[in-house]
């Protein structure tokens, strides 16, 4: 796989204030800068000569936007629109590649889900995702930007800790595994979730940059096409960690918190076919080899 940084180009990597972003070494050429997304002058300050813009930079709880929805426009859904604007005044014409979430579908009606499915948002933070994908589309269909949106199953793998206890669910899981901690599994756990490895996302979006012209306007949802529920992942996941430690962990069943999400309750498995016919893409690495690697990153 060609990695961006191997690459003959320039990558900007904007982070918020304070953030300390990992060194890379490769033929790209790195430049650093932080800033304040909501700020519409950081995007006037930095989308000049840019072919691509990976948008990734979100509020991810979906109870934090919903207890204060006005902030979460904020974050979600006003930068967006901020870059977007940048475009038109300005005469920038980027691709832009989107990350947004399957559970703007809601609680399915149907599995495998694919584009076809309607949106159904249960929460402030899907109904803010779904503002900022329909603004991009608009946009798009406009002439002023190239616009992908890709819609992320359960992402997972090695990087730095989620800042919400509610996301990265998985490497929480992992990171307590290793050091010998019980996972725990909300009743039966019998939910089906996708997981897809952080690598096999991270090739997608720049698969998507190069396809831009045939994908543009387009949403599509992005997942490995495999369900595993959750108690079979945490176990996966426990024995993993036991035969790399030599020590047991313990998987408990625990009641669910009254004031858990009907998101939470969904069962889910991505399509991905339309993305994969229209680019080549197809995910590579398994869950139980995703863990393993997860793993190796983080003892």
């Amino acid at each position: 796989m060609v990695l961006l940084k191997d690459t003959d180009c320039t990558i900007v990597r904007l982070a918020k204030k304070g953030t300390v972003c990992q060194p890379v070494c490769g033929s790209a050429k790195i430049i650093d800068g932080d800033g304040d997304i909501r700020d519409p002058i950081l995007w006037e300050r930095n989308l000049e000569g840019v072919d691509v813009v990976f948008h990734f930079a979100a509020q991810t709880s979906t109870y934090t936007a919903n207890a204060d929805p006005l902030a979460d426009h904020a974050v979600n859904v006003l930068p967006m629109l901020h870059l977007l604007d940048t475009c038109r005044q300005r005469g920038f014409r980027p691709t832009v590649c989107f990350a947004s979430t399957v559970t703007i579908a809601g609680i399915p009606k149907r599995l495998p889900v694919d584009e076809s499915h309607d949106a159904q948002p249960l929460t402030v933070y899907d109904l803010h995702k779904k503002m900022a994908e329909q603004y991009l589309c608009w946009y798009a269909s406009q002439g002023w930007v190239q616009g992908i949106t890709l819609r992320l199953a359960n992402v997972y793998g090695p990087g730095p800790h989620s800042r919400q206890n509610d996301r990265g669910i998985l490497n929480q899981m992992i990171r307590r595994a290793l050091a010998g901690e019980a996972l725990t599994v909300y009743g039966a756990g019998e939910q089906l979730r996708d997981y897809l490895y952080i690598e096999d996302a991270a090739r997608a979006f720049a698969v998507a940059a190069v396809h831009a012209e045939m994908l543009n306007g387009r949403r599509f949802v992005l997942g490995s096409g495999v369900g595993h529920s959750i108690a079979e992942t945490l176990k996966m996941v426990a024995a993993r960690a036991a035969a790399r430690t030599g020590r047991a962990v313990e998987v408990r069943n625990v009641t669910p918190p009254e004031a858990l999400s009907p998101i939470e309750q969904r069962n889910f498995v991505a399509d991905s076919r339309q993305f994969r016919e229209a680019t080549g893409w197809n995910p590579h690495i398994s869950l139980s080899e995703g863990i393993d690697r997860t793993m190796e990153e983080l003892s």
